[in-house]
């Protein structure tokens, strides 16, 4: 009974997110919201085709590999704070993982370069090494006021632990399982197309093009200036 009752609740939390999201329409699309399109280059070490050269693909595809976008959740525990997600092909590395940036004190006494590029993070790494880590920024040993990040990390493999489970391996237990806490509801679904369905909407009206960025890199360079009109970068230093 206990375990039916942190399901229902985690869905439950789940579903008011999805129905608390700002909705992103007009020229918020525009600003808050980049897709792109990879060309040819080198992933995985191995040169690869633009993907309108890809087999069954149209050569005039405006077909999207890429998305970022910036959304706000309308609620009074998350009013104000910002979520940048991001997901694409061919990008320079395989991984899922979700990272909290700890908000900026309002002054430093650390230059400013050091500020913004070692900002304190909370790092949950999902694929392809799980682990959770904490990243901070220390004073390097000596004179002067120069920083640099330290990590504390909680890693199943640093602890020479049994082996763990790869993500789509307990997804797929989980459905043979009958346990429904990672996989969405019909309604949930239907609220989730219904948040996308506007931004699709005006991709298909605009028929402009999407972005390219070369195979094998982090996507479109718009999506770096989507964090950094925010002063904010994305996590790239794996």
């Amino acid at each position: 009974e206990i375990s039916a009752c942190l399901v229902g609740s985690e869905m439950c939390i789940r579903d008011r997110v999805i129905k608390a999201l700002r909705p992103i329409e007009g020229q918020n699309i525009l600003d808050n919201v980049i897709r792109g399109q990879y060309k040819k280059g080198v992933s995985d070490g191995h040169p690869v085709p633009k993907y309108r050269d890809e087999d069954g693909v149209d050569e005039n595809s405006l077909t999207e590999t890429f998305v970022a976008m910036k959304v706000e959740i309308e609620n009074w525990r998350w009013a104000g704070v910002p979520f940048y997600l991001r997901t694409g092909k061919r990008l320079a590395e395989r991984s899922c993982e979700i990272v909290v940036q700890f908000k900026e004190i309002p002054h430093s006494i650390f230059s400013l370069q050091d500020k913004k590029t070692m900002a304190n993070k909370l790092i949950f790494r999902l694929q392809p090494d799980e682990g959770i880590r904490l990243q901070l920024c220390e004073k390097k040993v000596g004179s002067g006021m120069k920083v640099r990040p330290m990590t504390l990390s909680l890693n199943p493999d640093d602890q020479n632990a049994a082996r763990v489970p790869e993500a789509y391996e307990r997804l797929l237990f989980d459905a043979l399982a009958s346990n429904p806490t990672l996989f969405l509801r019909d309604d949930e679904l239907m609220e989730a197309w219904d948040w996308v369905d506007p931004i699709l909407a005006a991709w298909q009206e605009s028929e402009s093009a999407p972005e390219s960025y070369t195979a094998g890199t982090w996507g479109p360079a718009a999506a770096t200036l989507l964090l950094a009109k925010d002063g904010r970068l994305w996590n790239e230093n794996n």
